[in-house]
């Protein structure tokens, strides 16, 4: 997830908090089999984890048990929500990640964790959702940088990856209207503004 985090506050259920105090900084995760255990963010230019608040809000709307879930943390930079929902009972998380420091922090929390269900993968986000078989993901997180040109390309392609009812997670700097989400093929669901972050939950229709 990429940078624009909100100032430190309590932890709720069903978040991931940041912890501050050193050079680096740590999320820890708050629901599931793997509750306070931390993941490592570096500081970093354009690394922006999903604000607290949002996060919490996005567990809510999805409901706080994933047993059985595939997802796609695509764009995946911490891994926060990636993570949380493997710790949820998600029965397969796959991250992409571009950035090879990152990559190797994903990698090095996968391993710590024991997160059999994540798999770790260094490419490009847009080309790997493409190639995924349409309709096999539940849920697909996406949180393209900010100052990406391909917003639309990539719901189309997270549109065609999850199953019928399935789920997509947007973040994005501006709120989505109803008109372009439905040229995508999906339908907007929830929506909140945080800061700067548009947090968008939207979902393919059913078929028929």
């Amino acid at each position: 997830m990429r940078k624009n985090q909100s100032p430190s506050k309590p932890a709720k259920p069903g978040t991931i908090a940041v912890v501050k105090g050193s050079p680096s900084h740590e999320l820890r995760i708050i629901g599931g089999q793997w509750k306070r255990s931390k993941i490592k963010v570096i500081d970093k230019p354009g690394l922006r984890p999903t604000p607290d608040r949002v996060r919490e809000t996005l567990f809510n709307w999805l409901g706080q048990d994933l047993t059985g879930w595939k997802c796609v943390d695509a764009f995946a930079g911490t891994g926060a929500l990636g993570f949380e929902a493997a710790s949820r009972g998600a029965q397969s998380v796959q991250m992409f990640e571009q950035d090879a420091q990152l990559v190797s922090l994903l990698m090095d929390t996968q391993k710590r964790l024991g997160a059999h269900a994540v798999q770790v993968q260094k490419g490009d986000a847009m080309m790997a959702l493409q190639r995924i078989a349409p309709g096999s993901l539940d849920v697909v997180f996406l949180d393209p940088p900010f100052e990406a040109l391909f917003f639309e390309k990539a719901l189309q392609a997270a549109a065609n990856a999850v199953a019928p009812e399935g789920w997509v997670y947007l973040e994005a700097p501006q709120k989505w209207q109803d008109e372009a989400i439905q040229a995508c093929g999906l339908v907007s669901v929830k929506h909140m503004k945080a800061g700067a972050v548009h947090a968008h939950l939207l979902q393919r229709p059913s078929e028929g």
